[in-house]
Parts: C-alpha cells; structure tokens; sequence
C-alpha cells in the first residue's frame, strides 16, 4: 500500500470532518447570535415590569364619527369621561391623553389631564402610544393602551391586563377579551378572539371565529368578544412601528394580527364586562341612557 494514499486519504478525511466542524460550528454561532437577537426583543425581562403608564390616544378627524372624543356625555366631553375612569386603575403610576389635535388638547388640559402631542401620521391607537412613550419624562415597563371610546371601561380590567402581562414575562402584550352576544356574532364592528390553552392569543377577527359548517352562530359555544383595552411591554412597543404591515392585519383591519404574524406572544385575559363603546353618534344615547341607570352621572 502506498503510504502516501495512507496520509493523503487519512488527510482528507481529517480535513472533511475539519470542514463539517467548522460549518457546524458557523451554524451554531448563527442560531446563537438570532437566539441573542431575539432574546433582547422576545426575552423576559431581567427585571420585575412594575413602572406602568396609561395612554388614551384620541384623534379628531375619525372616519365613523369625527370630534368624537370631544361628544358630550351627561354634561362632559368623552375623553374626560374616560380619564377619570383610568384614573381609578390602581396599577396606573400615571394617566396622559396622546393626541394631534390642538382642540382635545385644550379640552383635556381643562380638566387637569397631562397632554402628549404627537404626529397625525400615526396609523393607530398603538403608534400613537409608541411616540407618546419616547416623549416622557420618565421611564416606565409597561403601557396601557386605554380607548378613548370606553368611557365605561372598568378600572379593574386596566389592573387584570397589567397583572397579566406582569405575569406572563415571556409576552409583550395582553389584552381583554368578554362573552359574545349571539346578536353580534356577524358585526364586524365585534372584534373576535380565539385563545389556545395557556391564555395566549391564537387569533383576531371581524368575522365569527371559530366558524362551523352550519354557516350559523352556535348558541352553545362561548364565542368571545374582543375588547379594545391592552398593555404592552415599552420595549416591544418601541420598535413596533417598525415592523411591516402583515397580510392578516392588512386583511382584517386589526393591529393585534401584526404582532401575531410576527410571533409574539399575547396573552389574555377573560372578564365578565359589558362592552360599552362608542362607535356612532346614536351610541352617545345609549351610554348616556346605562349611566342614568347605574348612578354614574
């Protein structure tokens, strides 16, 4: 035998096992460095989240009902209605209203309520709480997005999202979902939610979900309703701006499916709350007509 063949096969096959090492060993630095990456967007954080702040963002020029925030309800503007009603969340360290509107402004600055400015370019109520948050004085772990329509939101369910999302450190978000009414069970202004075994969100529609092969609503299942009250982690809200647009959300009109399509976790929360927004003008009469009830003049 040729004792060179020897060497040189002997050589060769160090060095293929070398090469398959080295590629292994690229791989494995690759998925490192994406694990790091992820970590610092995905990861839990290595702190408790216990700062929190809440943020009503508020618009003027809505396509359904413009000057809504400003409406009178029982002698006072909606927006103040729903301030003084986040104003009782006890996990709130702090309120403000976001807008871009100098009118809302002045109202709410009327009634005591902080005021963050910022760009009519915002696309939802989440980028407005995104560039509100980079405008604060101070820092805090979780934000609140409080919907200016629900001015009779619950101060307990504000608190069940911010525990929730305290709990859950391996999400970035949370949110509130309540029972359906079968009546509502085609309205697309009735935001559906499916939810796994664990309370973390599965997915968001306009349609019925879960969908049978009836056509028909199932009066036996528990369909939920979505309500539009949620938290997020401030590090992940800051950078979701940049993220694209996603055909689901593009699809069904709601921004919850980005941060789905993008695999974050949500989690939710199920409470017992009677949704109550405004959404036209013949809504003020209703809710004003359920305050006369409840005594919440």
């Amino acid at each position: 035998m040729n004792p060179m063949s020897v060497c040189s096969s002997s050589s060769s096959g160090s060095w293929s096992s070398t090469k398959a090492w080295i590629v292994h060993g690229i791989v494995a630095g690759v998925a490192i460095a994406v694990a790091i990456g992820a970590r610092v967007y995905l990861g839990p954080p290595k702190k408790f989240r216990s700062r929190v702040v809440g943020i009503i963002p508020a618009r003027f020029d809505s396509s359904r009902f413009q000057g809504k925030p400003l409406v009178q309800i029982l002698g006072k503007p909606m927006i103040q209605r729903t301030w003084e009603r986040a104003k009782l969340a006890t996990t709130l360290d702090h309120v403000v209203v976001a807008t871009d509107d100098e009118k809302i402004r002045e109202c709410c600055r009327s009634f005591g309520a902080d005021v963050i400015m910022t760009s009519e370019s915002c696309r939802n109520g989440t980028e407005r709480c995104s560039e509100a948050i980079q405008k604060l004085e101070k820092k805090y772990d979780i934000v609140v997005n409080i919907q200016g329509d629900e001015p009779l939101i619950e101060p307990e369910i504000i608190d069940g999202i911010v525990k929730a999302l305290q709990e859950a450190p391996d999400a970035v978000f949370s949110t509130a979902v309540t029972s359906l009414k079968l009546e509502d069970a085609f309205d697309p202004n009735r935001v559906k939610c499916v939810v796994d075994n664990s309370g973390y969100a599965i997915y968001f529609s306009r349609g019925l979900i879960p969908f049978n092969k009836s056509g028909k609503a199932n009066p036996q299942f528990p369909y939920m309703l979505h309500l539009g009250i949620q938290s997020y982690d401030t590090g992940f809200l800051k950078i979701y701006p940049q993220l694209e647009p996603t055909p689901l959300q593009l699809e069904e009109d709601l921004e919850q499916l980005k941060v789905l399509e993008n695999g974050y976790k949500m989690k939710v929360i199920k409470v017992d709350h009677e949704a109550h927004g405004v959404d036209a003008p013949e809504d003020v009469e209703k809710i004003e007509s359920l305050m006369l009830q409840r005594n919440l003049s």
